[in-house]
């Protein structure tokens, strides 16, 4: 599904939706998630294990648009070129930013810059260069009324600037409504959960 908006896919890391409020705040396995053999994944158990960590491939995979491979395909490349580690006990880490650019760039065709400081303007600038902007901010955004508990931790697709021209319009791979998943905020409210780091995309000439 395009935005109508922005006219950039809307994705979420979970298979289903409609089930992402239950598996990110009411506990609900992702092994159970019906949609599992829709990301991809070679397994509930694969599913239920890595989607969780799938963010930033969310972000790539509604970047690339409508012909963008597979989750879990996304998952497989990034791999390939360490932007995900796994430690001997099974941790999952990443997403690493400089392996995950080069693996955009070399296997994709995107103009993939890291910003490891990143002023909250700067991401108004990016977005009228026509780049998007993976930007790292705390899961609780889709709270946005809230006190945030943190900054970064997660990823979400920075696609345009809102009507006013002043805030931002995103996609949140672990929105749990549809006003979530694509949300606009006044640039002041994103600040408080944003990380000031990302990573920077377009469509390469």
């Amino acid at each position: 599904m395009s935005c109508p908006d922005c006219l950039v896919p809307v994705h979420t890391q979970f298979a289903s939706p409609d089930l992402v409020g239950a598996i990110v705040e009411g506990g609900r396995d992702p092994v159970t998630d019906p949609a599992w053999a829709e990301s991809g994944a070679r397994s509930p158990q694969e599913y239920a294990r890595w989607a969780g960590h799938l963010c930033g491939m969310t972000c790539l995979r509604m970047a690339l648009g409508a012909d963008a491979p597979s989750l879990f395909a996304l998952r497989d490349g990034a791999l390939g070129y360490g932007a995900y580690t796994e430690d001997d006990d099974g941790v999952i880490r990443g997403l690493v930013y400089a392996p995950f650019a080069a693996y955009a760039r070399e296997k994709h065709g995107l103009d993939a810059t890291v910003h490891r400081h990143l002023a909250p303007a700067e991401i108004l600038e990016l977005l009228d260069e026509g780049r998007s902007v993976m930007a790292s901010v705390h899961y609780a955004i889709r709270h946005p009324r809230r006190p945030a508990p943190g900054r970064g931790g997660h990823l979400v697709l920075v696609t345009s600037r809102t009507a006013d021209g002043a805030g931002v319009h995103f996609h949140n791979p672990s929105g749990t409504t549809a006003a979530t998943r694509a949300a606009d905020l006044p640039l002041a409210e994103f600040e408080r959960f944003f990380a000031g780091r990302g990573v920077s995309l377009r469509a390469a000439a």
